[in-house]
């Protein structure tokens, strides 16, 4: 079997597997845009990579190091599936980096964040003393 052949059978399979609008996907069999994304940021680690990279580029190496050193099989996955679904992309030598598209997600998890600051000072003020 040539090369070609078996790389681009691998990328149908991963483009299969890759949660994208219009196709079924976990809790929707059309593939609703809200689903297709829910099922994609719910992936081990996938919200993870995306927050490490909201301020700058970053090699698979040092995407691994702040992801808590990860398996490189799943980082691998997940890079690809992030890649397939357009919020991320590479140039040689600059590393992994958020597309438009991604920048706009991270715009829109952005009051996420905030609330989790401040259910986090309320959550430290409810814990007993010594815990």
């Amino acid at each position: 079997m040539d090369n070609s052949a078996t790389e681009s059978e691998a990328q149908a399979r991963r483009r299969a597997r890759t949660p994208l609008p219009g196709q079924r996907v976990r809790g929707s069999r059309t593939g609703r845009p809200i689903m297709a994304a829910l099922d994609l940021l719910g992936r081990r680690w996938t919200l993870r990579i995306l927050w490490e990279l909201r301020h700058e580029a970053l090699s698979f190496r040092m995407l691994r190091s702040r992801c808590d050193s990860m398996s490189p099989s799943v980082l691998n996955a997940r890079l690809s599936e992030l890649r397939e679904a357009g919020l991320l992309a590479t140039r040689p030598g600059e590393g992994y980096r958020l597309t438009e598209q991604g920048l706009g997600l991270l715009s829109a998890v952005a009051p996420l964040d905030d609330w989790a600051k401040g259910w986090s000072r309320i959550a430290a003020r409810a814990l007993p003393r010594g815990r």
